[in-house]
């Protein structure tokens, strides 16, 4: 497979509230993985660290929870037997003075962090003006902040609450809570945002991250469409982190959670800018479209930051993260390819169940190379430019030919990203000869494949497996040198591409902004693309 796939990115689009039509634009080369973030330290660095963390870093971390400790007794109090018909009511005079003080005391704790400076441009609008506050980037835990700064509500998980000290001070922001055991959760949590929403600014303004999850900031993936369902005005909000050494970011391939606040903490300072953008106004054709409304956002929100946008989603994180003894690496063009499947309407969940059939068609014609329309024949789908992109991602000679087993390969991965033997086993069929065995070039291209590269060394692992120097191998043999060599990637195949990180297991990494939209909203979600040159 190629990584210049031709699909993926595009330049963030402007525009004022209300356009009906979600604007086409030219999209460019792909970005690197968004769900990835690596930190190298220079000799100094290094040095540095060692010396805050000898010194600066235990005083800070004793002040920022001394801070939090603090904050705490008061939310508790202020929480203690509200009813909602009183949370409707316009806040009282001790709930104003809690306010100012946790305020204040949230602003010690950061600064006690090392955030001396956070920088707000714009103006905040009033809840009758937004109800619901749209953030992005969201690339960290540290996001918490403008979060402190206004009391505004949340989503959360429910399982949240429960958290000692936090779970107090996030109850008294009255979050909207998600359940996962509640299979009707997110249809209830629409509806809960939904109603706050048109309360024409009896309830705090709600603050939602529309990615659902957190990425490296290098460009806005696609907006989940719960945040607009309501189908009123947003004010779209955005962060910076211009710092020079990005101890922030938080995402699920890089530095796990307690490495990055221990390196943050050790930075003299942190910088933070918050940008309030104007309030974006729906049209009605974006009322009645969420995911348009989403997109068109987005864009505003892109423009502003001078990054792009891309069609990567929350799921793209699962895929990218999955267990099994192929890790998909940084850069795989393996995400780019889920991206297409969707948006050619296919969705991989329910593909898995089209695998069998795939796989015997590919099987059948071998190495037998299709075209284009051929290649849409087998899909039974129309030729569009996403079809093309998607072609383009397995047209690695540029011949305008390409071999179904890869498409199948490929396929496999996305729709079982966890079950690699599985894939590989199906990859063997496929392209052993008549005694079952296949050669090095094989190997190469079915692991080369399904890790979604273009530049894959094999060759000591196939002798590994080849002990007896026949030249070619079975899955057997495959399958007993995995057993002996569970960690055979990191090992043999290409070590830059497999470099050491610390992935995060969790679907949801600090609990903000579950994906709450409704199945539904989503299945009718089917974007057009431009092709890109």
């Amino acid at each position: 497979m190629r990584l210049r796939g031709r699909g993926c990115c595009a330049r963030g689009g402007g525009g004022g509230g209300g356009r009906a039509e979600e604007e086409q634009e030219p999209r460019g080369p792909p970005v690197r993985s968004p769900f990835a973030h690596q930190l190298r330290f220079s000799a100094r660095q290094k040095a540095k660290i060692a010396f805050m963390t000898l010194t600066l870093f235990p005083v800070r971390l004793f002040f920022a929870a001394f801070m939090m400790l603090l904050a705490w007794p008061f939310a508790f109090i202020a929480s203690v037997g509200a009813a909602e018909e009183e949370l409707e009511q316009p806040p009282s005079w001790w709930r104003k003075v809690v306010d100012v003080l946790l305020k204040a005391i949230m602003r010690a704790m950061w600064l006690a962090g090392g955030f001396h400076w956070i920088h707000v441009k714009g103006r905040q609008a009033l809840p009758t003006e937004a109800a619901i506050l749209t953030l992005a980037p969201h690339s960290s835990y540290f996001d918490a902040i403008p979060v402190t700064m206004t009391m505004a509500s949340i989503v959360m998980k429910a399982e949240s609450r429960d958290i000692p000290v936090w779970g107090t001070l996030i109850k008294y922001i009255r979050p909207v809570f998600v359940s996962r055991s509640d299979q009707d959760s997110r249809r209830k949590t629409v509806e809960e945002i939904r109603r706050r929403a048109q309360s024409n600014g009896k309830w705090p303004q709600i603050m939602i991250f529309p990615e659902g999850t957190c990425t490296n900031r290098s460009c806005l993936i696609t907006f989940k469409p719960g945040a607009f369902i309501p189908g009123v005005p947003v004010q779209p909000v955005i962060l910076r982190y211009p710092n020079k050494l990005d101890t922030i970011t938080w995402t699920w391939q890089g530095p796990g959670a307690l490495k990055i606040l221990w390196l943050t903490l050790c930075q003299f300072h942190n910088f933070v800018e918050i940008e309030f953008l104007p309030v974006y106004v729906p049209s009605e054709e974006e009322r009645n479209n969420p995911s348009l409304y989403a997109n068109n956002v987005r864009r505003v929100m892109a423009k502003a930051l001078g990054v792009s946008v891309t069609d990567y989603t929350f799921e793209d994180c699962q895929l990218a993260l999955a267990e099994g003894q192929l890790r998909l690496p940084s850069n795989t063009c393996l995400l780019e390819f889920a991206k297409l499947v969707r948006s050619l309407g296919l969705k991989p969940e329910r593909l898995e169940k089209e695998l069998n059939r795939y796989f015997e068609s590919a099987r059948r014609i071998k190495k037998k190379k299709v075209s284009l329309k051929e290649f849409a024949a087998y899909l039974e789908v129309p030729v569009s430019d996403t079809l093309e992109n998607m072609f383009a991602l397995f047209d690695e000679k540029e011949n305008g030919l390409i071999d179904l087993r890869e498409y199948v390969t490929a396929l496999s991965v996305v729709c079982r990203p966890s079950k690699t033997l599985q894939t590989i086993q199906l990859a063997f069929k496929m392209y052993q000869s008549e005694v079952g065995a296949l050669t090095e070039e094989d190997l190469t291209c079915i692991l080369k494949t399904a890790m979604g590269v273009s530049d894959l060394r094999v060759s000591a692992l196939f002798r590994a497996i080849d002990k007896e120097e026949r030249g070619t191998i079975t899955y057997d043999d495959f399958h007993r040198f995995v057993e002996m060599s569970p960690n055979f990637a990191e090992e043999y195949l290409y070590p830059a591409q497999m470099e050491t990180e610390s992935y995060l297991k969790n679907p949801a990494p600090n609990g903000f902004c579950t994906d709450f939209s409704p199945d539904n909203i989503e299945d009718r979600r089917n974007p057009s693309q431009k092709k890109l040159n």
